[in-house]
């Protein structure tokens, strides 16, 4: 039973590229999000109690946050990400953009939503909570499951 364990493991495909059907709707929801924003108009913030900067900031991040993502990508192509120093730069622009994604939806949930509670929000917000849980992944994970063979 152990061999047919470690065989199956063997022969399963190493799908590098699988973190792209994460990567791709989570990105353009961002940029989405953010262009629905443009241009930009300190009033649109105004309308949640938010002052003209961080407005600002709200909406270029998820522009750029988004942008980001995806140029980050690149990175974890097969003829590139054997480069150490772009494996590590799209490391780091993915762990960046998935800081600024979870700062960016908890402000949502935080200013707009305003949850009175955490399981009922949880189990009735899914696109927020999606969101959040998105962009913590890739904070979390980087591009070094695909970028890097760490040994």
């Amino acid at each position: 039973m152990l061999t047919f364990v470690k065989n199956y493991w063997r022969l399963m495909p190493d799908i590098s590229l699988s973190h792209l059907l994460l990567r791709i709707p989570l990105a353009l929801i961002f940029i989405q999000q953010g262009l629905a924003k443009m241009p930009f108009d300190p009033a649109g913030g105004e309308a949640f109690g938010i002052p003209a900067l961080v407005w600002f900031v709200v909406v270029f991040g998820e522009i750029a946050a988004g942008v980001g993502l995806l140029v980050a990508a690149l990175a974890t192509l097969p003829q590139i990400r054997d480069r150490q120093v772009v494996a590590v730069l799209g490391d780091m622009l993915t762990r960046f953009c998935g800081i600024t994604m979870c700062c960016i939806a908890t402000g949502v949930i935080w200013t707009v939503i305003k949850p009175e509670d955490f399981l009922a929000f949880v189990t009735t917000d899914y696109m927020h909570v999606s969101l959040w849980a998105g962009g913590l992944y890739f904070a979390l994970r980087g591009n070094w499951a695909v970028a890097v063979n760490k040994k």
